[in-house]
């Protein structure tokens, strides 16, 4: 009764609102006003003008999300579902992550100014839930609701045992044809299983390894991730990785914020939002590695070039590149595609660029968070 009196206040709602007398103007003028807000808004706070404009109605929504470009060409992370989608191909995506030891929650933070300190724009959340054979982390859209039946699930990671090595899920299909993970735990909503246009469970898209250090704590951790979703090509001149375009709601009896709502154009509403298939697998999956630190005699530690962007010493920095196992190294092997790093007691630095997402980035970094009783 309730889910069902939920979408009818939903339904009415956003009705109304394509009635409403905005919808009526002009679409050319509309077009030209939008252009020039989405031109002059690039960053937040500012950016959140943009996002009002696509709550008016479903026309500007529409209008809205055509000019809006994905983070991989305007470097801009403006809807929910930017946190899903690679990041810049030239610049990094500069984030920090703040950790809260009492609730074991981790909260990452798109960086508004250059400081390693201060405010920033909300992008994920995470808790970390110990089990008797395993340790998951849960991420949400929201901070205030992070359980695995929420309509703002979107992935979790899960570790095994030892914490050495790590799987990340998404709570969608990331691209065409991936397969779910058998789940006895499947949700459910009011004993029924969630509508079947909205494909939920659990999608894995990358492994996370640490090999087990002789060296004990004196040295440091070696990584490797093979990220199950993109393709070893991604990192090539022209070379793409899947780019999903929308968030499909895995509860449709919660009443979400404007910012989720969709467009309910009948035109493939399912395959719109899926990217192509992943590459042949001859391609094969891209591969990270933790670039190798150096040994400082003066400060007797490893070092790591972060560029300023981290200040603390810790076990947990770390740079990840792409790995050249297969072939010769090129340039496109020594760009940083993930930084790491602590830069205050309970607060650490993320910075991300393509082939990866915010997503996948929080995903790598929550695994060096984990105790790792073989590699310590």
């Amino acid at each position: 009764m309730k889910g069902r009196w939920n979408r009818a206040i939903q339904d009415e709602w956003v009705d109304g609102l394509v009635q409403s007398c905005w919808a009526q103007m002009p679409e050319e003028l509309l077009r030209e006003v939008l252009v020039r807000i989405e031109a002059a808004d690039t960053t937040w706070p500012s950016r959140k003008n943009v996002v009002a404009c696509a709550g008016v109605c479903r026309s500007w929504r529409r209008i809205t999300k055509d000019l809006v470009k994905t983070p991989e060409l305007s470097a801009s992370l403006t809807f929910p579902i930017s946190v899903k989608q690679p990041g810049p191909r030239e610049s990094l995506v500069k984030c920090f992550i703040k950790r809260n030891r009492s609730t074991q929650s981790y909260h990452l933070y798109l960086g508004l100014t250059n400081a390693l300190t201060g405010d920033g724009k909300f992008l994920l959340a995470a808790r970390k839930c110990r089990r008797t054979t395993c340790t998951d982390y849960i991420m949400s859209l929201n901070a205030d609701d992070m359980s695995k039946g929420s309509s703002t699930y979107i992935g979790k990671l899960r570790s095994n045992f030892l914490g050495t090595k790590f799987t990340v899920y998404d709570g969608q299909p990331p691209y065409s044809g991936a397969k779910v993970m058998p789940n006895r735990s499947i949700r459910l909503v009011g004993l029924k299983q969630v509508s079947p246009r909205v494909p939920v469970g659990s999608y894995p898209v990358a492994h996370i390894s640490y090999e087990v250090n002789v060296l004990g704590s004196r040295g440091p951790r070696k990584m490797q991730c093979i990220m199950d979703a993109i393709p070893a090509s991604a990192i090539e001149p022209g070379g793409v990785t899947p780019t999903p375009t929308e968030i499909r709601l895995s509860n449709p009896d919660v009443l979400l914020p404007l910012s989720f709502f969709r467009s309910r154009s009948k035109s493939h509403r399912m395959e719109s939002s899926l990217s192509e298939p992943l590459a042949d697998k001859k391609d094969g999956a891209l591969v990270l590695k933790n670039k190798t630190p150096r040994w400082h005699e003066q400060l007797q530690c490893w070092c790591l070039n972060f560029h300023g962007r981290v200040t603390v010493a810790s076990v947990k920095n770390f740079q990840l590149v792409a790995s050249s196992e297969d072939g010769p190294a090129g340039p496109q092997h020594e760009k940083i595609i993930l930084q790491f790093g602590k830069v205050g007691k309970d607060l650490f630095t993320m910075d991300y660029r393509y082939p990866i997402s915010a997503f996948q980035a929080f995903a790598i970094c929550l695994s060096s968070f984990d105790t790792k009783i073989a590699c310590e």
